[in-house]
């Protein structure tokens, strides 16, 4: 039985909330060891875009003579010697913060860039019990930020009855505009900032702080139309 007045889905980000996010620290140094020049706007741009967005935007920013698709290919290739030696894993507490938000009986789904397949199989699979039966993930990577898709397409309901946990401001920005519940897992003092800039109310350092009290306090909020 689902606990929430108004709180239907909760849907969680993969990179930087469920998984720690090894994405930041390689773009910044990819920008920076090309001469580029790391800034605040260029993070927002280039963080949760498309990868071929990301690539051109990274060229431009650094001044390559490379295609989009070659700029992003170098990336992808540093980023994955860089996880050899810092590996992505799964962030502490997710299984029991997972535990306490299906306990609420509300339903919950995750998303990120990945193929569902590889996801679960690599990371999340010991978590499967928590998340929706019939739709535990929604790979985002071509329709980002997704948050309308996910609402609509997906899962068919009101924007006000979804609450997204993010690390990234620009879907605290789209929550805004679309009217979606959202709490922030900022894992850059530049996602901090673009998410106090938009009105997030509720940030937290990671998903383990989320409790009971606070998804209520949330609730309350879309249920009588205060939330933003």
């Amino acid at each position: 039985m689902n606990r929430f007045k108004k709180i239907k889905l909760i849907a969680v980000d993969t990179n930087g909330v469920l998984l720690k996010d090894t994405f930041g620290i390689t773009i910044k140094r990819f920008i920076e060891s090309r001469g580029g020049v790391y800034t605040a706007e260029l993070e927002r741009l280039v963080l949760g875009a498309p990868h071929i967005a990301g690539g051109h935007i990274m060229a431009l920013a650094c001044k390559l003579p490379w295609t989009a698709q070659e700029t992003i290919d170098a990336f992808l290739a540093e980023h994955k010697t860089y996880t050899r030696d810092d590996p992505v894993v799964v962030n502490p507490g997710v299984g029991d913060a997972l535990a306490l938000l299906h306990d609420t009986g509300v339903r919950i789904t995750t998303y990120g860039g990945r193929p569902e397949d590889s996801m679960f199989a690599e990371f999340l699979h010991p978590f499967r019990a928590y998340f929706d039966r019939d739709i535990p993930y929604v790979n985002i990577d071509q329709i980002r930020p997704g948050m309308k898709e996910i609402v609509k397409e997906r899962f068919g309901y009101h924007f006000d009855e979804v609450l997204f946990i993010d690390d990234l401001g620009k879907v605290g920005e789209v929550c805004k505009t679309l009217g979606c519940g959202f709490i922030g897992v900022p894992v850059t003092d530049f996602q901090r900032q673009l998410m106090q800039d938009a009105g997030a109310a509720h940030l937290v350092d990671s998903l383990a702080e989320v409790g009971v009290e606070l998804l209520d306090r949330i609730d309350n909020a879309l249920f009588n139309g205060r939330f933003w």
